[in-house]
């Protein structure tokens, strides 16, 4: 029984160094799992090293089985909580089709002049770009003032946009 119960602590150590050094020790077990997509993932390991080793050490104790029912009834759950891990995990760590945010997303928003646009020269104003506030040079057919309401007519350059005043 002391062989399982070490067996499901030495799980637990090693899911706590794969939480601490978060992807250091990945690259370990990656090179020799080469294509089977993180199922050989310290996370996914640990999970059945723990479940085999706390439940042999259940199964011996509790029922007072033999060696080698608890060890088949530990990989049982092992591969079980292995499983549910690597599918939990891959959901998690799963990708959206949501491309990133690019600066030519900015055509058509609307936004507000910080710094004056003076004609013919540039000016400040704040836009959202993927819900974050950023500042970008703008240049307008007009002047505005401050505080007025603008929307983005093009992209200049990654850092200007040509503005114009919204009209209500």
């Amino acid at each position: 029984m002391g062989w399982f119960l070490g067996l499901g602590i030495a799980g637990l150590v090693l899911l706590v160094l794969a939480l601490v050094f978060d992807g250091v020790l990945e690259g370990v077990l990656d090179s020799i799992g080469a294509g089977l997509d993180g199922f050989l993932s310290l996370p996914v390991v640990a999970g059945f090293v723990s479940a085999l080793g706390f439940t042999g050490a259940i199964t011996m104790g509790a029922v007072g089985t033999g060696a080698g029912v608890a060890t088949g009834a530990g990989v049982v759950a092992g591969g079980v909580v292995g499983w549910g891990t690597w599918r939990l995990s891959r959901a998690l760590l799963r990708d959206g089709v949501t491309p990133a945010p690019r600066g030519e997303d900015l055509t058509g928003t609307s936004g507000s002049v910080v710094t004056a646009i003076p004609v013919g020269g540039y000016g400040e104003v704040l836009l959202y770009l993927a819900g974050q506030p950023v500042k970008y040079a703008a240049k307008a057919a007009t002047p505005v003032t401050r505080g007025t309401e603008v929307w983005v007519e093009s992209v200049l350059s990654p850092t200007s946009v040509s503005v114009r005043p919204v009209e209500r």
